[in-house]
């Protein structure tokens, strides 16, 4: 595909390579000379140094022909122009937006090819609260992704010592919960993939991946580690935009106070706000985490755009007793630095951001795309289209499918019942299907085994 992408900065420099390694055509258009010089050094890319809204750079950037425009600009106003000249001008077929400004996001109406011509728009705050939020309803977790509008979930915990299945083959999993069917997808030990097979034994601190129709999730949870309690006293640092929809998206069930040290920000949030209390002052001030009685939070979340202050109060919060800590993480190389000691969880807003990207950018019908292990390995959910003549897995068991080197099928989605797969697992049409990728070199490979041949027409 023949992509354009308007700004370099941690998600347009992340897309592009993510899409660079698997044979696109991309052209990456900034205003910032060395960022590109950076990025065009490091990938094999075209850079264009120019405003991505203008006409002339955008045929400079090959608009003319492009598939597709990416506009994750730092500006909502120049993504939403440069969707409007590409489909006026040179009527780009698909053309991605990020747009942040939650004034512009309520408009239904807005964004459509009579208004603003943007496809598919993309709100990173949105999809950081959303998956925040399902961090907090499952306590413990170290990633909880949902597949086919929430029906199945993929979970990540790590293996306690004397957690009932640690020291124990994965076939045994079946003789504990003999009525929950759940599949391991994935296992990291030590910072390397492990294909699981039966007879592979879960170690201790062994990162597992599972997956299982969401009434079940609880039951597996319990069987890799002991169940952490709900979380009821949650403090959040930064009340910008994650922060502040965070809380109006769970103070009705947890007690919530927020940590802000702009006054006019602080006011904006107490007369928004029902039930959260709203502090004015820094988040690494030891006196008021005291005098906040920090050691009784259940959770801190420091959620600022600062990723130093985010580490710093994080780690405060965690010396003066509050029970576990999430960070928002804005430079990639910091994540795996940090993550696991004293803060359990770091979020990279750009690895939530890039799997909602991705998921439009794939061929096939790819429904979502998301990053493990920070971008280490890949969960997809594709839809089976065709029929026997024309796809490549309508009809076959899952262990007559030529799946790629490091690729497994977890589970089937059909209608509302969630199939966990096994060998002879035979795949219908319109099935929803969960594969994990440990090598994401062979995304193409995946994509192709959910392409309609031609007959199909």
């Amino acid at each position: 595909m023949k992509i354009i992408i308007l700004g370099a900065g941690q998600v347009g420099g992340s897309l592009a390579e993510h899409l660079a390694s698997e044979a696109n055509d991309i052209t990456v258009v900034d205003t910032d000379g060395d960022r590109l010089r950076d990025l065009g050094d490091r990938l094999d890319i075209r850079t264009v140094q120019g405003r991505g809204s203008l006409p002339t750079v955008l045929r400079q950037a090959g608009a003319d022909d492009a598939d597709m425009l990416v506009a994750v600009t730092n500006s909502d106003e120049t993504n939403m122009v440069a969707c409007q000249v590409a489909h006026t001008l040179f009527h780009t077929p698909t053309k991605i937006a990020r747009v942040r400004e939650a004034a512009y996001l309520t408009r239904n109406d807005l964004f459509d090819n009579e208004a603003i011509p943007v496809d598919v728009l993309i709100s990173p705050e949105q999809v950081v609260t959303n998956y925040i939020k399902r961090l907090i309803q499952h306590p413990g977790a170290l990633q909880v992704i949902d597949f086919a509008e929430g029906k199945a979930q993929l979970v990540a915990v790590k293996a306690y010592y004397g957690g009932p299945l640690v020291g124990q083959q994965l076939r045994q999993l079946r003789e504990h919960m003999p009525n929950v069917e759940t599949r391991v997808a994935a296992i990291f030990r030590r910072d390397r993939p492990i294909l699981p097979q039966g007879d592979t034994v879960i170690e201790a601190d062994d990162e597992v991946f599972f997956i299982a129709a969401k009434a079940n999730i609880r039951a597996v949870m319990s069987e890799m580690r002991r169940l952490d309690e709900s979380y009821k006293r949650i403090v959040i640092a930064g009340g910008g935009q994650i922060g502040e929809r965070l809380a109006e998206a769970i103070e009705s069930r947890y007690q919530v106070k927020i940590i802000e040290m702009n006054p006019t920000r602080c006011r904006h949030l107490s007369d928004t706000l029902d039930s959260t209390v709203v502090l004015q002052g820094s988040a690494s001030d030891r006196d008021l985490l005291l005098e906040e009685n920090i050691a009784d939070a259940d959770l801190f979340l420091a959620l600022t755009n600062d990723d130093e202050a985010n580490i710093m109060s994080s780690l405060l919060a965690k010396r003066l007793g509050a029970k576990k800590v999430m960070t928002i993480i804005n430079n990639p190389a910091y994540v795996d630095l940090i993550q696991g000691g004293d803060i359990d969880i770091a979020i990279s807003p750009q690895l939530a951001t890039i799997g909602t990207l991705l998921a439009h950018v794939r061929r096939g019908d790819i429904v979502s795309v998301h990053s493990l292990r920070r971008g280490a390995a890949e969960a997809i959910e594709a839809i089976a289209h065709g029929d026997e003549k024309s796809s490549k897995v309508i009809g076959k068991s899952i262990e007559n499918i030529g799946l790629p080197p490091g690729t497994t099928i977890g589970a089937i989605i059909r209608d509302e019942e969630v199939i966990i797969a096994h060998d002879n697992t035979v795949i219908a049409a319109g099935d929803h299907v969960i594969l994990f990728l440990v090598d994401k070199k062979h995304i193409r490979d995946v994509e192709k085994l959910f392409h309609v041949g031609l007959s199909f027409f």
